[in-house]
């Protein structure tokens, strides 16, 4: 009997799969809901980071729902509305790229990860939300950010891909259950357990998907690291079997949270070590201020300000309805959804994320649900730590060894059973066509060539005569830009969003009217229960 199959619980995984193996089964897992967040910088023709501020054509930041900003003003943010559709859900994505595009006066996008060349930290402008007391919480909770861990940081773009399973599935596994638990402490409880072994086999993703295996020098100016970098000639870092510099130290990272323990055992669990976590006190950020001659510098000096500063590559979520905090929503109604961030942006992909993709995800995450998942251990806390970081740093080298329940184990292998247990589910989600069946024939060849993962073909591409990070970049900047300029928006297309817009600008008005108390009031009410 092979090990790593018993390691990774494939006999009660085929157990679940047998019984999902019907015309019901198969069509309640193929009803996934699927939304895709990407941020991507907008830079000017040479690379160097825009400094104006949100274009008002495409509305407020605050409250257009999809588009809007994240960290900076030049770091923009597409969301897709929710589908089960993926090409419907890429259509929509590719659209508003196409209509941001054409109206960036000349501006682009930045199509990879990390950031484009920066001269001076102080030239990365802060999100502005408006005069409103929300608008100002959420450009304070940046400023807070800049303080902590400096700008740099947080203008790395990422992708983010948001994932629910179909009621129809939750009714099956749910009948199939002893049925101890409520409904919705049920789904909750899967989540978790899909949580727990994501967090197990999450260095697939940056295996596969990973696509930061360079970057230019600027970012490290004058930043301690210790990953021992190669230089080419012109200045270009790389690491030769890296996969993913955006999730290593270099990228988002706060080891002040290391000591908040916070557990995914269970949803309780985890509510408790939140709760814990955002009224933890930090000496370090102490020592910045909060409101330093009458000018705030964070929202608080706990180790997180708010809940989503906790950085973790995987979020338990629930749509959180007005002035609720992300923990209270999930503490209401349970998990609806589970949020990846553990992707980067692939820059072969006008939009930074390509269908084969998204169907690996959808695989990936349903094998994570249906396999088992026991508790997590410090032990194993650690081992996870290190087999993601071994695998961000060197995960091309073909002699890498990863730890799986204290067996070292071939990444090459472990990768091998994954995708076994993932081409039994493509075989149930083909229900019309090959489409998951091909995703897996195509990224297995991954597994076995290095050279076929997006940081393989990264360096590739950088390998070429006279090429470096820097003129590579700006190249696919170019190509993406005339792509969108030429993609046949329909004038209703070109209608709905001027009109989104123009009724998000009205949204944000409205708020900043209805504020009926000044900021400091405004936050001690909505911090008044941390605080007690």
């Amino acid at each position: 009997m092979n090990p790593i199959r018993e390691k990774v619980n494939l006999k009660s995984f085929n157990a679940l799969i047998d019984y999902l193996a019907t015309d019901a089964g198969r069509r309640a897992l193929a009803g996934i809901h699927r939304g895709i967040e990407r941020e991507a910088l907008r830079v000017l023709p040479e690379g160097e980071l825009a400094q104006d501020p949100h274009p008002v054509v495409l509305g407020s930041a605050l409250t257009h729902s999809r588009i809007t900003t994240d960290y900076s003003e030049a770091l923009l943010e597409f969301i897709t509305p929710v589908s089960k559709s993926i090409n419907e859900l890429l259509d929509g994505l590719t659209q508003t790229h196409a209509f941001s595009v054409r109206n960036l006066n000349g501006q682009q996008l930045w199509p990879v990860s990390m950031p484009c060349f920066v001269g001076d930290e102080a030239d990365i402008r802060i999100a502005q939300y408006g005069d409103s007391n929300i608008g100002k919480m959420k450009t304070l909770y940046r400023k807070g950010l800049t303080y902590r861990y400096g700008a740099l940081m947080q203008i790395i773009s990422g992708v983010h891909f948001n994932f629910s399973v179909s009621d129809e599935l939750w009714t099956l596994l749910y009948e199939n259950s002893d049925k101890s638990l409520s409904r919705e402490d049920f789904i909750s409880e899967r989540y978790f357990g899909l949580i727990r072994n994501y967090r197990r086999s999450v260095w697939l993703l940056p295996y596969l998907f990973g696509a930061s295996p360079a970057l230019c020098s600027s970012f490290v100016k004058g930043r301690e690291s210790d990953i021992p970098f190669n230089k080419t000639d012109d200045g270009t870092l790389y690491l030769p079997y890296a996969t993913s510099l955006r999730m290593s130290d270099l990228g988002y990272t706060n080891h002040e949270q290391d000591k908040l323990n916070i557990s995914y055992n269970s949803l309780g669990e985890y509510l408790t070590g939140m709760r814990a976590a955002i009224r933890m006190r930090s000496d370090k950020f102490a020592r910045i201020g909060v409101k330093v001659d009458g000018e705030y510098r964070q929202l608080n000096d706990n180790i997180l300000q708010i809940e989503n500063e906790f950085y973790a590559p995987i979020r338990a979520k629930r749509v959180a309805a007005s002035g609720e905090k992300p923990s209270e929503a999930l503490e209401r109604g349970g998990v609806e959804y589970i949020e990846v961030r553990a992707l980067d942006v692939n820059p072969f992909s006008p939009v930074g994320i390509e269908e084969s993709q998204i169907r690996i995800l959808d695989l990936f995450l349903l094998y994570c649900l249906l396999a088992s998942s026991e508790p997590f251990d410090k032990v194993e806390e650690q081992q996870v730590s290190l087999n993601l970081n071994a695998v961000v740093l060197e995960g091309r080298n073909p002699e890498l060894m990863l730890s799986n329940k204290g067996e070292a184990v071939s990444l090459r292998d472990w990768a091998g059973d994954i995708f076994d247990a993932m081409e039994r589910l493509a075989t149930l989600l083909d229900i019309q066509g090959d489409e998951y069946q091909q995703a897996v024939a195509q990224w297995r060849q991954a597994v076995q060539d290095p050279d076929k993962t997006l940081s393989g073909r990264v360096m590739q591409a950088l390998s070429e005569p006279g090429m470096n990070n820097g003129r590579w970049v700006k190249g696919l900047a170019r190509e993406y830009t005339q792509y969108f300029t030429n993609y046949p928006l329909t004038p209703e297309q070109l209608e709905d969003y001027t009109q989104a817009a123009a009724e998000s600008i009205a949204r944000q008005r409205d708020i900043e009217a209805q504020d009926k108390v000044g900021f400091d009031e405004f936050l001690a009410d909505y911090f008044g229960d941390i605080r007690d």
